[in-house]
């Protein structure tokens, strides 16, 4: 298989991508549609007990219990803004869940109630709630990124906890790029919050004049994967870049990764964006993919069951619909591979508690595992 393989910044020659063991390749692996029904599923989370909780962008939260849909919707989700890329998105567990029972949602938060006007346009929101049968109680609105902006593009909204007593959340420029170098806007940025929303007062911009104290980094255009390393604690994330830009990066505190001040991609009408794809003080990705994949959903192996691809990361791909198995070595890929080509539009790829890997379809409102044949 032939792919291109971009890394630092730099286009590679073709080179021929093979498994890390040949025992795990596609034809040793067996894909299983665990459950149908979902309608536009954005993400998953897996909760103790065996179900699973799903969000559905037009703005369910749905349970899944022994490969079932449950018929019921859980109730107690806000208003959510339900246009374009815009819904409800990200749904994760507290990493101590089991004790305090507290789950992560983000979704496209419309104007409050009561604001002047038919369309105030949205902006990514996170709350916290807890779950009662299929009702959420003890609910806490957390963050809401401002501006408010029309339109349904670039939400982010992907949620990450780094064991550190602090969540990150992925926030898109909104169809703003120019918003996403400044620092007074939302736009564009990582978001570092204490678990209950609260500001760290050590977020790299609590002091400088005029930034919003939440940020953690900008630059970003539009990122629908942000995954902590098991082993080092990293924090990667890819975005949606315009044709031929989407990135994988290394996610640091204060620093900007650059868009749209140089790019490796061009805007979707053939226009150039930048004329740079490097400048000072501006970060460089790990690869960009080139053509575009549309990366959504990713996550760090870290099982059994595919010990050999431990420490790798898997990529979804909207685009192409299939999965893409990164190789890393430290904080590089060194090579990458097609896995389950054609299985569906990819929302959202996890690593279960049973050590398989599931993968969310958007196109066919399915859920998907993946394991080893033997």
């Amino acid at each position: 298989m032939l792919v291109v393989l971009v890394a630092s910044g730099l286009l590679m020659s073709h080179c021929n991508i093979s498994s890390n063991n040949a025992d795990l390749t596609e034809k040793n692996l067996k894909s299983e549609t665990i459950v149908t029904g979902l309608n536009m599923p954005w993400a998953m989370a897996f909760l103790p007990d065996g179900r699973v909780l799903v969000t559905e962008r037009g703005g369910k939260l749905r349970l899944v219990k022994g490969n079932q849909l449950d018929p019921q919707e859980v109730a107690g989700i806000p208003k959510v803004y339900y246009r374009g890329q815009g819904g409800l998105l990200d749904v994760v567990l507290h990493p101590n869940y089991k004790e305090n029972g507290w789950i992560y949602i983000s979704y496209s938060s419309p104007k409050k109630e009561g604001e002047a006007g038919e369309d105030n346009g949205a902006n990514t929101a996170l709350m916290r709630a807890k779950l009662d049968g299929h009702q959420l109680t003890n609910i806490e609105h957390l963050y809401k990124a401002s501006p408010n902006v029309r339109g349904g593009v670039h939400f982010g909204g992907k949620i990450l906890f780094d064991n550190k007593g602090y969540v990150f959340l992925s926030l898109g420029e909104r169809g703003q790029k120019e918003n996403s170098q400044n620092l007074s806007k939302a736009q564009g940025k990582m978001v570092r919050l204490h678990e209950d929303g609260k500001i760290p007062t050590d977020n790299p911009f609590v002091k400088t004049k005029d930034a919003l104290p939440e940020i953690w980094s900008y630059g970003h255009r539009n990122p629908q994967g942000l995954v902590i390393h098991p082993a080092t604690g990293t924090i990667w994330a890819h975005e949606h870049g315009p044709q031929g830009g989407d990135e994988l990066n290394i996610v640091e505190k204060g620093k900007n990764y650059g868009w749209p001040l140089i790019t490796y991609g061009i805007d979707y009408d053939n226009s150039i964006i930048s004329d740079k794809t490097e400048a000072p003080g501006l970060e460089q990705p790990v690869i960009y993919w080139k053509p575009s994949i549309a990366p959504c959903g990713m996550t760090f192996v870290n099982s059994p069951n595919f010990k050999d691809w431990n420490g790798d990361l898997l990529v979804g791909s909207l685009k192409f619909q299939n999965l893409e198995h990164l190789i890393i070595k430290g904080n590089k890929v060194v090579k990458k591979e097609i896995i389950f080509d054609k299985i569906g539009r990819v929302r959202d790829v996890k690593q279960g508690p049973d050590g398989n890997i599931y993968v969310v379809i958007e196109s066919s409102g399915s859920i998907v595992k993946i394991s080893p044949k033997a």
